[in-house]
């Protein structure tokens, strides 16, 4: 072997494990589970149904209502998740701002902190007679309290509230990486023709930016298309499945009611089509604006 082969064939052992493990965990059971998605059955009795599984899905009311509550949070959410992260990242990378470290920290600390943990607060914040009831009484916005957790609409207001208080953070780091790599002498010449600072924000950082907000789109995208942690913890998909998601209804599927497999796997290739499509569509806007 030459030393060119020999090169290769290190760099081949270094990356092989890794392909092995994604191989073995990741595209083998996404295979068995398009198999799994033509079997027709309940329980561990299946038999090959053809595509009576994804006629079904057209027909599904529970299903159809759970697309539109996972467009409903995706449409909403992420565009003023998007919006508050920018603006926090750009009020943060203000050199003259004092204990900005400090800032960041409390910003992103939703990110990590626990699930189940915050769930128990947002449960205890939002209930009847909560604490958000009681400063919105004691304000006189209301005349009384709000049933965040148990009515429809409500309840979608809440989880909406959930997500963009834990993820903002998480898009904002990259904003912030992404605007500290930004030459300075860009916006010195910008303040020397006279721009303010709403000018270079809309006309240097964001257009600059757009790279790093089409990444954090489809991030964004694709985790409220699979979301499930929060529908679960806070309302278990009610009140009378107005909250449900596609994931949650995939979870019911196989492990709350009588386990359907087939079809569970069949709506879960419901997210695949989502996420590939309006990954799709976000490359083709982003791509006619540039050109």
């Amino acid at each position: 072997m030459d030393r060119k082969q020999r090169t290769n064939a290190h760099g081949l052992g270094f990356v092989l494990p890794a392909l092995l493990i994604i191989t073995i965990f990741s595209f083998v059971p996404m295979i068995q589970s398009f198999f799994l998605s033509f079997q027709t059955g309940k329980g561990v009795v299946t038999e090959f149904g053809g595509l009576a599984n994804y006629r079904r899905l057209f027909q599904d009311p529970v299903f159809i209502q759970a697309v539109k509550n996972t467009l409903l949070f995706l449409v909403i959410q992420v565009p003023i998740m998007t919006v508050l992260a920018l603006i926090i990242a750009a009020i943060l990378n203000d050199k003259k701002l004092k204990f900005r470290g400090f800032f960041r920290v409390c910003i992103f600390l939703p990110c990590v902190t626990s699930l189940v943990s915050y769930s128990v607060l947002f449960k205890s914040l939002f209930s009847s007679s909560g604490l958000i009831n009681d400063i919105l009484l004691k304000l006189q916005l209301i005349d009384l309290p709000i049933e965040w957790l148990t009515d429809p609409f409500w309840a979608k207001v809440t989880i909406i509230i959930a997500l963009t208080w834990r993820w903002t953070g998480y898009d904002m780091i990259f904003y912030l990486a992404a605007m500290q790599n930004i030459d300075e002498s860009v916006y010195e010449a910008a303040r020397l023709d006279g721009a303010n600072g709403f000018k270079q924000f809309f006309s240097i950082t964001v257009p600059m930016l757009k790279p790093i907000i089409l990444l954090t789109t489809i991030m964004s995208t694709n985790g409220t298309l699979q979301l499930f942690d929060e529908v679960m913890n806070l309302t278990n998909g009610g009140p009378n499945n107005a909250t449900i998601t596609i994931s949650k209804y995939i979870y019911d599927l196989s492990f709350k009611f009588t386990p359907n497999f087939g079809y569970a796997a069949t709506v879960s290739y419901a997210i695949v089509v989502f996420v590939a499509v309006l990954t799709f569509i976000q490359f083709r806007v982003t791509n006619r604006k540039e050109g």
